[in-house]
């Protein structure tokens, strides 16, 4: 690994009033003391809408935190927002886990080599190609990621959750889309955002770009005529569309966004958790651990749910202790990495015996979509991949943070405490709704069934993996047998 720079990294700019955002979003904030705006995300055009407007509306500073930027016409066209951004003297600092960058390395050279941009990767690859070579030579270093997902503009205004770039966390074109949710933040959580940013940014594992990519002079080019061809795409005209019809930043600016106010905790891994040396007490999953304390009802969603054996005696422990608990994640003929399904299986049957409500997404789910930024979860989707929780129909939690042991000991994390009555029984409202998902379930025997329900309320019972091919249910037993659930 090349030697990191001795100079001090630059730091996140701070709101000022100058900007439009932080005149609009600072009286704001100030109108509620010591509390954060949230407005929820979640219908995946407007998600994506909401990402490109904020960028247009930059006047100072855009900081952009991603695990995965895919080349594909959602990402390009991010991507030049951005370039078209710094452009127009916006300060840009983009910082990408590299193991989510591939096939990127030219333009996002020349976009580093732009006068207002810099550019880091987090924990590189050695090799640029094949970049996955570079495991035999560094697996340890190189199995740890940043997971988290963030971008700040003009320190007033966060998005923070669980989608990265690309068509399939952004419902663009056809086949299979995500399940996702993640918000838009003004108030105190952006300074607390901006601060975590700058930590990161100025680690032992983020990288300038100069030191890992080579020249580019023709980047700048392909970027371009990447931008160009997505934005001449008839799907892209539908999302041009919605963004020309989204009034997210009119209604900022005019003060009558009407935000979710609430006291918001922000949490996140110390970035020396991808050296492998932070501690217990600086790890996400602690802390998750010491909030979730329901009185009446727990409400899970993990897109890759493997609870090992202390997260399900927790769950366990809150269906005995009369908490409603309800887990949703995906079902085998629904997710995408068939090992993290089985490793889940190991402790699907404890979940069940012990009264927690298991449910599974079927791939077919399918949600009637309504064009509001408002709304939790809408759209339509065959894959989850919201890591979200809700306490007490009061708090909900939002952020990165798979339920596993890959987001609780290897990937950094990030996410959202917030007061919300109106998302959490959102969610719990989602969760009832009986054909999108299967009910795992029992025979008197011990014997694992799955009870789906038909669109008339009649209900069948299966008594195999639904959906699922041969193959798959082959594969999901073998890694349920094998050694590997601290990897995933």
């Amino acid at each position: 690994m090349p030697s990191l720079p001795d100079e001090p990294a630059s730091t996140a700019l701070p709101a000022t009033g100058e900007t439009a955002l932080g005149a609009a979003l600072i009286p704001a904030a100030a109108a509620h003391p010591g509390k954060t705006g949230i407005w929820p995300l979640s219908d995946g055009r407007e998600a994506y809408a909401a990402r490109v407007l904020l960028v247009r509306a930059a006047q100072e500073s855009i900081d952009l935190q991603y695990y995965i930027w895919q080349g594909d016409e959602t990402g390009w066209m991010l991507l030049d927002e951005v370039r078209k951004a710094a452009e127009r003297g916006v300060r840009v600092r983009l910082l990408l886990d590299d193991n989510g960058i591939p096939g990127l390395d030219a333009e996002l050279a020349a976009l580093n080599a732009m006068a207002n941009v810099e550019l880091r990767i987090f924990n590189p690859f050695t090799l640029r190609s094949p970049k996955l070579l570079s495991y035999v030579f560094d697996f340890p270093r190189l199995n740890h990621r940043m997971h988290n997902k963030a971008m700040i503009v003009d320190g007033a205004a966060v998005i923070l959750g669980g989608r990265n770039i690309g068509n399939i966390y952004f419902d663009y074109g056809k086949g299979v889309h995500y399940f996702d949710a993640d918000v838009l933040a003004a108030g105190p959580v952006v300074a607390d955002v901006s601060q975590n940013f700058d930590l990161y940014w100025a680690s032992r594992s983020a990288y300038p770009a100069e030191l890992i990519l080579e020249d580019a002079p023709g980047g700048t080019e392909s970027l371009l005529a990447h931008a160009e061809q997505a934005r001449a795409s008839a799907l892209a005209a539908q999302y041009i569309d919605t963004i020309r019809n989204t009034p997210l930043v009119q209604r900022i600016e005019a003060g009558t966004l009407i935000m979710e106010w609430g006291e918001v905790s922000f949490f996140s891994d110390d970035p020396a958790k991808a050296l492998g040396e932070a501690e217990d007490q600086d790890l996400l999953i602690t802390r998750i651990i010491e909030i979730a304390q329901p009185k009446k009802t727990f409400d899970l969603v993990s897109a890759y749910f493997i609870p090992g054996e202390a997260g399900t005696e927790i769950l366990t422990g809150f269906a005995a202790d009369g908490v409603r608990t309800r887990v949703l994640t995906n079902a085998l003929a629904s997710t995408d990495v068939v090992p993290v399904h089985g490793a889940y299986m190991r402790y699907r049957g404890d979940l069940v015996a012990a009264g927690v409500e298991t449910l599974e997404l079927r791939p077919a789910a399918e949600r009637v979509r309504e064009h509001g930024l408002s709304h939790l979860i809408v759209g339509s989707a065959s894959s989850l991949h919201a890591k979200t929780f809700a306490i007490d129909g009061e708090q909900i939690f939002v952020g990165s943070f798979n339920f596993d042991p890959r987001s609780a000991r290897l990937n950094t994390e990030m996410g959202l405490l917030m007061p919300s009555r109106a998302m959490a029984q959102g969610l719990a409202k989602m969760l009832e709704d009986k054909e999108q998902f299967y009910r795992v379930s029992e025979t008197a025997e011990g014997r694992v069934i799955w009870i789906e329900t038909r669109k008339d309320g009649s209900e069948e019972v299966l008594k195999k993996e639904p959906e699922a091919t041969l193959m798959q249910r082959a594969f999901a037993r073998l890694v349920s047998w094998l050694p590997v659930e601290g990897m995933l």
